[in-house]
């Protein structure tokens, strides 16, 4: 389970992040979503580890970020913005270096490794070096090495982001199955369709603050609106700035 509290981050003069607070439940999908700027990519990057909030919590299975990183960090797998492929590692030395890292040992690692290259159809290019990869195929290897040790917290920044629809679909489909393996996935999405159809918690964040949270319906209830794209407008506009 993922948990926030009163999380506030600064650059300067510039609040990133004012109040943010929320929960991502596992077996459940969360959506965190709101116009450029509002503050998600600096949420998530405080729950990785990456940054450190100015105050509030951020909490992993119970175990603070900011107090047990390391711990922390070996729950959650992480699909970052940006994806930072070594171009000249296979796929599968991308999965195994990060499996390392993680602290797998070598069967499990070679079990584990063999099961996503099947789940998200890499054999193709398991054995080719990244330099060159095509979008969907990068996002592939991202992913695998982000579950390779299988975490129990998914956190994905904009997964389906300049994919093709057979790429997206697969990335739905896997978001699907984390689900029925009871993993708490949180990600971030501008996709009202994808979010509608997968997300059984909604964050709305706006000028670094969150202005709704709850099921799909119940934003579009709180909003006056029956189509949830209206919805998310008419609640990210009404936000203070």
């Amino acid at each position: 389970m993922i948990e926030v509290n009163g999380l506030k981050k600064s650059f300067g003069e510039v609040s990133a992040v004012r109040d943010v607070s929320f929960t991502a439940r596992d077996g459940e999908v969360t959506g965190l979503l709101g116009p450029n700027g509002a503050g998600k990519s600096t949420t998530l990057r405080v729950l990785y580890g990456l940054m450190q909030a100015d105050a509030g919590t951020a909490l992993i299975d119970g175990f603070s970020v900011e107090k047990n990183r390391l711990e922390t960090q070996s729950r959650i797998g992480v699909l970052p913005d940006t994806l930072g492929l070594y171009p000249r590692l296979t796929a599968v030395e991308h999965i195994h270096y990060f499996g390392r890292l993680q602290g797998l040992g070598e069967d499990q690692l070679e079990r584990n490794t063999a099961g996503l290259i099947d789940t998200l159809d890499m054999q193709g290019i398991a054995h080719r070096r990244t330099e060159g990869f095509s979008q969907g195929e990068r996002m592939k290897v991202c992913l695998a090495r982000a579950l390779v040790h299988d975490p129990g917290n998914i956190l994905l920044d904009e997964p389906t982001n300049g994919l093709d629809v057979m790429t997206t679909r697969s990335v739905r489909e896997m978001i699907m199955r984390l689900k029925s393996e009871r993993k708490a996935v949180l990600f971030s999405s501008h996709q009202m369709h994808e979010v509608s159809s997968l997300c059984d918690q909604i964050v709305i964040v706006a000028a670094g603050c969150v202005v709704a949270h709850g099921s799909p319906d119940a934003i579009r209830d709180k909003s006056g609106c029956q189509n949830l794209e209206d919805a998310f407008v008419k609640l990210a506009e009404g936000s203070p700035r």
